[in-house]
Formats: C-alpha cells, structure tokens, sequence
C-alpha cells in the first residue's frame, strides 16, 4: 500500500477540471483522508492547458510533490506537460473513443476507458469525468461508496435523479476497469473514521471574517481573491451583514472605509493591481484612523502580469505603498488554518489601533483545498476586541473645554477614543486633511506635528504589546538558518524531513511590524532566505534588519515551490560558497 497517493486530471478549461477534482477531494476527506491539492489553470473561460492535482494521505500533508501516480488525460498535452512528474507503473486513465490515441512511455499503465460512451449510458455525456473518477476509485483501491457520498452532496439541490445518474456513471467507470484490465496497481487507499474540514485560504479568510464579526463586506471580481466574495455571499446575510459587488476596486475600499466609519466591521479583499488602485484611500482610512482589513491575494506581476500564476511579489507594496507615511500593520498567513486565525487577529488589530491591516496571502495558499481537524477552528476560543470604544459614561474624558468630542485626542499610547453614531455627546467630524484633536481641518505646524507623532506611537504601542512572534521548527540549536514568509512554510517542512543536514527554520507570519531575527542570523552559520519573488524582497528585509548579508532562493516562474524541489535545493545552498543562482 502506497504511504500516499497522487492523482490528477488534466485537460483543457471548460472541460469541467476544478468541479471533478472537488467532488473527488471531498470524497477523500469524507473517508478520513488528508487531502492537499493544487491547481494549473490559464487565464481564459475556454481554452487552454488546466489540472487540478491531489495529494492525499491517513498522514498529515502540507505540500505538493513532484510525483504523479495516477493522471485522468482529456488530452495529450495533459500527458506532455506531466510527463516528468509520471514514473514507472504510474496509472494514465484517458478515452481513446475520443479520436486521439495517448502517447504514454512503455513503463506505464494506459488505461483506455470509454468515458463518454458510458456517460451516455448513465444519462449523459457530460458526466464522463464522473466516469474517470469511478475509473480511478478501482485503480487506487478507493470504496467507491464515499464517492458516492460527494456526488450527492455536489448534486443533490438538482434532484435525485441526476445524482443517481452520476452515481451509475462512477459504477461504469469502476466496472469498465474491473472487467477489462488485470493490472495490479499496488494501491488500496486506507479510510478512517477521522473527521475533517476541507478547505482553500480564500474560504479560511472569508470564514475568519465571519467569526471576527465582519459584516460588510465589498470588493470587485478579481483572481485569485474572488473567492473570499464568493464565500461570504449568503453566508454573511445570516448575521445581519452585507456583501457588495463595487463597480471596481475604488468603490470598493470607499464602500469598506463608509462601512468602517459607521461602526461595523468592515473588509475588502483583492490582488496587486487592485491594491494598486486602492492606495490613495489607503492613505485616507489611516489619516482618518478608521479601523479596516484589506485582504491582498497575490499574483504574478507587475501589471496584468499572469493572473492564475503564484508570485509573493506585493511585499513592498504593502509594506510602503501610498504617499506620505502610513501607519498600518502587514500580516501574512503561512499555513490554510492561519488565513482563518490571521483575519480574527486582523480586525482585532484594526479596531484596537485604529489603523489599516493587511492580511497579505497568495494564489497558492487561495486556490489549494486541504484538510483540517475541525478543533484547529476552535470557535469558542476567538476574541473579539473593539477598542477603545466610548460610550454616554466614559466620553466626558475626552470631550474638550467646550463639551465638544475629540476623535483625535493626543492619547499617551496613540489610541484615540472611538464613539460610534449615536453615541451621546459623540457627534464629531474628521477629514483626509491634516486635522486637530477635534478632527477640524489644520495647517499649524504644532497640531501637524502632534497628528503624526500621535499616529506613529499607535504603532510603537502595539509593538510592545502585542506578541509578533514568529513560528519555528526544526533545530534550534543548527548552525543552518532557514527563513521564509507565507506560504512557502508547509513545502519547507515537509522538505526538511528528509534532510541530511541539520536545519533551523523560522517562518515569519507578522511583515510589519516583525520580530527581531538578529540574534538568530548572528549565531547561524549560514542563513538562507526563502521566497517567491525575483528580488528577494524578505531577504533584503532581513539583511536590512540584522546587518547581515543572508543567501536567497528566489522562485518567479508562477509555480510554486514543492517539498521535492527544496529538498535539493535547501541542500545545494548549504553546500555552496557563494548566493545561490535564483530561478
């Protein structure tokens, strides 16, 4: 029995890629599997090479790897672009009926499956990826019954009759393969009794929103953002809020910021050229310091760039972006289940300081479903802090000689009070102009002076108080010191288990502010930075912080990085004198 299986289908968009590969992902989660999936698709409705591929295991997983075991082809070019991750007695599964004979190495296992004629037979010809997923339940040993269990959660608002007819398609396909191949393929897939929640970043930010007490939400379609729009629409209306499509992303931030300024709890979420056009609002929420989230998935750039491609190229943007100084706070996610704890930490931050946050993910981490044991979403657990919120009792303290309410107040911390619409004696104004205490347009220097300092110290203030604590793993003790940011965590651990050196690896969660790797870098032997950019622009973070030149490993040609391929890689820099050559 294999320790892990991979499976992919591949053929062209349109032709139903992303809904098999979900249906067949839930099907492994149901049956108590882990399940770590990826995804290759163009950037077009019609056309184009697409593959939705899946990891699964009874053991956690956190990366994919450079193997396939059994590959569902709808057309030769799937075989071609896959052909280096397919190794002997790997199982290729395609429809020879469709008027094109598979290219497959001698090595392997061709399958030849009628897949629309029997789909035909079940009821229709557009059930025969159905059919291929019964074909690759009897390659893989897989209780074709769980597959059942997916399709009628998939279909089941359709009527009984077509999850009936897809359910026979699966059957035709498992019976197709039974009757007529004698192969062994070596694979009888373990179930357990084990209860997961399946899940993509984009879903994990939408979900964190909710618990957070987010209930407005506007943004524009966008990829690979749009899903956190997709999954808060309908589900936030059960908590009285609100989702809005914005004409673009403009309208969107100024919607979010309204949103904010009138009380609620207020996000948007987009990718780099929509934070492109939001910065000059950016600059607006922190003068005004209004409280809220701006989720940034990222993508290939600059420009339209490649927009289904992986990238973590916005770090710098977010990190300075706007005119002026803007205080805000940068965190980002490294794993799924932190897209969720990162966005309640989000709002808490926004509200308690007062200041914009972002919560900065990328198309890796938005597109990829995996599986979670339901208690890493410990409802209970979230706290929601609103801050220094006001009320007709606590105002008087900031009201002025003349009974007037102070939004701005010069607090010690930087913290001004918050009084919400309604409140007594807390009717107030404020501007994008440099304002005084009371909110009121100013040019004196002194007032301007005081504004900025006062801004600034929010920051200062959550620095002390709040833990900006990075995650570590391996040896603490290791001369070898590997750093990284976002999403690339779950490749470099699993990449770090079959190592033949000793490594120290700290993943970094919080951008701004961040915790002090001086001492680590110092006591490290060598330390190398890893991350999905061109420029390094962590690692110049980090050689700007510590005064320490770092080694880096760049990866920027829209695919992300795999446990396989850092393995090497991670040992190759160690060994090496000088920076290694990026990719």
């Amino acid at each position: 029995m294999a320790e892990d299986l991979n499976w992919a289908i591949g053929g062209e968009a349109g032709d139903g890629i992303d809904s098999t590969g979900k249906i067949f992902a839930q099907a492994l989660s149901r049956a108590g599997r882990h399940v770590f999936t990826s995804k290759d698709f163009a950037s077009r409705i019609r056309g184009g090479y697409t593959a939705y591929k899946i990891r699964t295991s009874v053991d956690d997983i956190n990366s994919v790897v450079d193997r396939l075991d059994v590959l569902v082809a709808l057309t030769q070019r799937t075989i071609d672009e896959n052909l280096d991750e397919l190794h002997e007695g790997s199982v290729v599964i395609y429809d020879g009926e469709r008027s094109w004979e598979a290219d497959v190495p001698e090595e392997m296992i061709e399958l030849d499956v009628p897949l629309k004629s029997l789909a035909e037979d079940a009821g229709g010809a557009i059930m025969q990826n159905v059919v291929a997923l019964g074909a690759a339940c009897e390659v893989a040993g897989f209780p074709i019954e769980h597959l059942d269990s997916s399709l009628e959660k998939r279909f089941a608002d359709k009527g009984q009759k077509l999850v009936d007819n897809n359910q026979e398609a699966a059957r035709l396909g498992r019976d197709y393969v039974r009757e007529n191949y004698e192969h062994e393929y070596g694979y009888d897939l373990e179930t357990t009794d084990n209860d997961y929640v399946l899940l993509n970043g984009d879903e994990a930010i939408g979900m964190g929103a909710l618990v957070a007490g987010c209930r407005f939400y506007a943004g524009y379609p966008i990829t690979p953002a749009t899903n956190v729009m997709e999954y808060l629409t309908g589900r936030i209306d059960q908590y009285g809020g609100t989702v809005i499509q914005a004409e673009d992303e403009l309208s969107a931030i100024n919607m979010a910021l309204g949103a904010a300024r009138s009380g609620a709890r207020a996000m948007t979420a987009t990718s780099g050229p929509g934070i492109d056009l939001m910065t000059e609002t950016f600059g607006l929420v922190a003068t005004t310091e209004t409280p809220l989230v701006i989720a940034d998935v990222m993508r290939s750039g600059p420009s339209t760039g490649m927009p289904t491609k992986q990238e973590q190229g916005d770090l710098n943007m977010t990190l300075y972006g706007g005119h002026g100084e803007i205080p805000r706070f940068v965190l980002a996610p490294t794993t799924i289940a932190e897209c969720f704890h990162k966005t309640i930490e989000a709002f808490n931050l926004a509200e308690k300081y007062q200041t914009p946050v972002y919560v900065v993910s990328d198309l890796a981490m938005a597109v990829t479903e995996q599986t979670f044991p339901p208690e890493e979403f410990d409802m209970d657990a979230v706290e929601i802090d609103r801050g220094k919120v006001v009320d007709e009792e606590s105002i008087d303290q900031y009201l002025d000689e003349q009974g007037r309410f102070q939004p701005h107040y010069d607090a010690a911390d930087g913290v001004s009070p918050r009084a919400f619409p309604g409140t007594v004696e807390g009717a107030h104004m404020t501007t994008g102009l440099e304002h005084d205490e009371l909110g009121r347009r100013t040019e004196d220097t002194d007032e301007r002076v005081q504004q900025v300092d006062k801004r600034n110290r929010k920051v200062e203030t959550a620095q002390n108080e709040e833990d900006w604590s990075p995650r570590e793993f391996g040896n603490p003790e290791a001369e070898n010191l590997v750093l990284s940011w976002g999403s690339n965590e779950g490749a470099i651990r699993e990449a770090m288990e079959e190592l033949d050196i000793d490594v120290r690896f700290i993943s970094v969660p919080y951008m701004f502010p961040r915790s002090d790797l001086t001492e680590a870098v110092e006591s490290a032997e060598k330390t190398v930075v890893i991350e999905c950019n061109a420029t390094g622009q962590f690692a110049d973070l980090v050689e700007r912080d510590t005064l320490t030149r770092v080694e880096r490993i760049n990866k920027y040609n829209g695919i992300r990085f795999t446990a396989d391929e850092l393995r090497e890689r991670i040992t190759d820099a160690f060994a090496a004198e000088s920076e290694v050559t990026a990719q």
